[in-house]
C-alpha cells in the first residue's frame, strides 16, 4: 500500500513535505486512498439505507395488510350469519313491531311519536272487558300492544276502538311463554326499554305505566312487578304482596318454617325474584331472559326463581316488587283450565 511509504516520516512540517517529490507522492497517495475509502463507505451506506428503508417499508406492509385482514375478519364475524354477501351499509341487525300503512310518504308516516316500551298480554274471548281497560291504559301511554289470542278468537275484538292499533298473534292453547318464544325474539323487541309480560286477569285500578316505569328506572330494577293488592288478589307468594308504607322491596322476612329469610338472604325464596303473572324486564334483561326460555317451556313454573341470572348484576338489588303502583290478580282458569285443574296447577307449581 502507498501508506508504507510514509512510515519513514519522522517530523511532519507542510512546506517541505510539498518542496519533497517524494513527499508530494506519498501524500497524494494518503489523499487517493482516503478518498476511496469515504467513496466505499458512501456508496455502502447509501445502499444499506435502501435496503433496511425497503426493509421497513415491507414490514409496514405486512404489518397494514394484517392488520386490514384482522379488521376484515372481526367485522365479517361481527356481523349477521348469512348477511356476508350483502354492503355492510344495507344490513338491518333488527327492527320493530311498528305497523306501517300500505299507501302514503314514508315521511308523513314517521310524524307520529315512536313507542319505546312494550306490552304482550295472553288474551281469551272471556277476559275481553279487563283487557280491555288494560291495554287502554297502557296504549295512553304509548306503548306496543301485541295479543296473544290462546283460543283462536280474534274477529270478536274488532268492535273496541283500539283493536286496529294493537298485533294480534293466534295460536290454539299455547302459553303466553310459547307465544314470547317465537315473536319477541331480542332482535325484534331490540328498540323497546322495556317489555311487559303479562296475563289477562290482572285489574290495574291502581296503576299506570308511567308512574311504575319512572319508580323501575330510578331504583335501577331489570327485572321487577307491581306488588298485588293482597286484599283482593290470588296471591301464591309472600314476596308478591304489596306493603302499603312501601315504595319498593325486594326481599321478605320470615322466621318460621322450613325457610328462613332475614337481611343475610341472598336467593329465593327470599330476595332476587318475581312471579311469572306480571314480570316486567329491561331491554338488556330480556335478551338473557328469551335464551333461558325453553322451545317445550308451557306454564313457567321454577323458571320465576331462576331470573336472578339474568338481573344484570346483584339479583337483591335489580330485582324487585313495585309497591306504589300495584294491581290485583284474579286468578281466574284460562287455558281451558277448571276452577280444579287450577288448584292442581297450583300444588304442581
Amino acid at each position: 500500500m502507498p501508506l508504507l511509504f510514509c512510515s519513514d516520516m519522522k517530523t511532519f512540517n507542510f512546506v517541505s513535505l510539498l518542496s519533497d517529490p517524494k513527499s508530494r507522492l506519498c501524500l497524494c497517495s494518503v489523499f487517493v486512498t482516503a478518498s476511496l475509502i469515504c467513496g466505499v463507505l458512501f456508496i455502502g451506506s447509501a445502499f444499506l439505507g435502501k435496503d433496511f428503508r425497503m426493509s421497513q417499508r415491507s414490514e409496514i406492509d405486512v404489518n397494514g395488510t394484517r392488520q386490514g385482514t384482522q379488521r376484515n375478519k372481526c367485522r365479517n364475524q361481527c356481523r349477521p350469519l348469512g348477511s356476508e354477501a350483502l354492503p355492510e351499509g344495507i344490513v338491518a341487525k333488527t327492527s320493530n313491531l311498528e305497523m306501517r300503512p300500505l299507501w302514503g310518504p314514508v315521511a308523513k308516516n314517521n310524524n307520529t311519536k315512536k313507542s319505546v316500551n312494550l306490552l304482550a298480554i295472553a288474551a281469551g274471548i272471556k277476559q275481553k272487558e279487563i283487557v280491555n281497560e288494560v291495554v287502554k291504559k297502557f296504549l295512553a301511554n304509548e306503548f306496543v300492544v301485541m295479543l296473544f289470542h290462546y283460543d283462536g278468537v280474534v274477529d270478536e275484538w274488532s268492535k273496541l276502538g283500539w283493536n286496529g292499533s294493537v298485533i294480534h298473534v293466534s295460536a290454539m292453547n299455547q302459553t303466553k311463554w310459547w307465544f314470547a318464544k317465537r315473536f319477541l325474539h331480542p332482535d325484534i323487541v331490540a328498540e323497546y326499554d322495556y317489555v311487559f309480560l303479562w296475563d289477562e286477569d290482572l285489574r290495574v285500578d291502581n296503576f299506570h305505566p308511567g308512574r311504575y316505569l319512572s319508580i323501575v328506572k330510578s331504583e335501577g330494577l331489570e327485572i321487577s312487578q307491581p306488588a298485588l293488592d293482597p286484599a283482593k288478589s290470588e296471591v301464591h307468594h309472600l314476596i308478591t304482596a304489596r306493603r302499603s308504607r312501601s315504595r319498593v322491596h325486594r326481599r321478605i322476612y320470615k322466621s318460621k318454617g322450613g325457610e328462613r329469610c332475614d337481611d343475610n338472604s341472598t336467593a329465593p325464596p327470599c330476595v332476587g325474584w318475581v312471579e311469572m303473572m306480571a314480570p316486567v324486564f329491561s331491554r338488556a334483561a330480556w335478551r338473557c331472559v328469551w335464551y333461558m326460555i325453553q322451545n317445550d317451556l308451557i306454564h313457567a313454573w321454577g323458571v320465576d326463581m331462576q331470573l336472578g341470572y339474568c338481573a344484570q348484576g346483584d339479583r337483591t338489588k335489580n330485582v324487585g316488587v313495585v309497591d306504589s303502583e300495584y294491581i290485583v290478580h284474579l286468578g281466574l282458569p284460562t287455558l281451558g283450565a277448571s276452577v280444579g285443574n287450577k288448584a292442581i296447577e297450583r300444588g304442581a307449581q
